[in-house]
């Protein structure tokens, strides 16, 4: 198939169509719009519905409702608008109903600003919103990969029962780039692979009545199912994990990033190695389940000096770092708040000089 130039936004509303969206709800904030607006011309020519709710609450609440019918269901949002969202993805969650949410971050805290930013990290792969729940959180660093990433994102979500999410900057969501899209997949509702679904009962039906529920009055209740959440969640960390390793084999210096700053990171890594500075990078595709492992076993490594979280947020990645490398190897930060991407010769000066021993 041929590639096509389009908006990250678009991209992204396209693959979720080919991956067997039919029930998308959401509200307008800048810098997703472009997702709603696609989809609102997009989904009558597939049959299927397209829905701008009165506010990202009833959005996500629609979202519920689709996803406890079985259906592929998704919204999206920009920063303050996943904030709205958060009590919802809660019962998603305990409800163990699958769907997949797309943040388009922007600058904060507050209304903040419409450029670009990585303040949502914490929020994403801690949950958000109440109670000891996670997410499966993808974070792409081009238009193709977050064509890619979506699909999966759904496949993922009905495969573990639970919300998915598309955690990615402005910038992605903006920026034009060729991508290739997979064949149209015509999603197929099976009753047989979702029985937990609310399709219909009636009395003297074999099968028995579907109830979507996230109150659990009693404890012992309440208790098995955070047992079975944190075996799920656990299940995902064993098999789930996605990162991008290059150039480490025999780094001294290991860059952690994710999104468009990795992108910046990448080339800067290229113009080091150009010099001699024997440096390298990480990038999580899934920011959970967070890549531990592989950060374990590079922390290992003899060679190894130190490891740089480069972020577009106030550090909030660096963190997981850091209780990945378990004190085994020294972690520095560098990274802007707000929306001040960090440039290439910010980190390649901060590189240059531990690899010279001088921070």
């Amino acid at each position: 198939m041929s590639k096509v130039l389009m908006k990250g936004n678009e991209a992204m509303a396209e693959a979720a169509i080919r991956a067997g969206c039919r029930f998308f709800f959401g509200y307008p904030i800048t810098p997703q719009n472009e997702v709603p607006e696609y989809m609102s011309a997009r989904m009558p020519q597939v049959g299927g519905c397209f829905i701008q709710s009165e506010s990202e609450i009833a959005a996500i609440n629609m979202v519920y409702g689709a996803a406890g019918a079985g259906v592929r269901a998704m919204t999206s949002s920009s920063s303050p608008g996943i904030s709205l969202k958060q009590e919802g993805i809660s019962y998603l969650a305990a409800a163990e109903l699958p769907c997949v949410i797309a943040n388009m971050m922007r600058g904060g805290p507050g209304l903040g600003g419409i450029q670009a930013t990585q303040g949502d990290y914490a929020q994403a792969v801690k949950g958000g919103g109440h109670g000891d729940y996670r997410m499966i959180v993808f974070a792409p660093a081009s238009v193709q990969e977050v064509v890619d990433l979506t699909s999966i994102a759904f496949e993922l979500a009905d495969k573990y029962r639970m919300p998915a999410m598309i955690l990615a900057d402005g910038i992605i969501g903006q920026m034009m780039e060729p991508v290739e899209f997979p064949e149209m997949k015509e999603y197929i509702f099976d009753v047989e692979k979702k029985p937990w679904a609310a399709v219909g009962w009636k009395p003297g039906d074999k099968k028995e009545r579907a109830v979507i529920n996230s109150l659990y009055i009693e404890v012992d209740e309440m208790h098995e199912l955070n047992l079975r959440l944190q075996a799920r969640y656990k299940e995902i960390k064993e098999n789930e994990v996605r990162c991008e390793l290059f150039m480490t084999d025999d780094a001294q210096i290991i860059i952690c990033a994710y999104g468009t700053v990795a992108r910046i990171c990448k080339a800067a890594v290229e113009d080091l190695r150009e010099e001699g500075v024997k440096v390298g990078l990480l990038r999580p595709v899934t920011v959970f389940p967070f890549p531990e492992k592989q950060i374990k076993k590079l922390a290992a490594g003899p060679d190894l000096k130190a490891f740089v979280s480069v972020e577009l947020s106030a550090g909030q990645m660096c963190e997981d770092v850091r209780l990945a490398v378990n004190g085994k190897k020294e972690v520095d930060f560098l990274g802007n708040a707000g929306s001040k991407l960090p440039s290439q010769d910010e980190i390649k000066d901060l590189i240059r000089r531990k690899a010279e021993g001088k921070t």
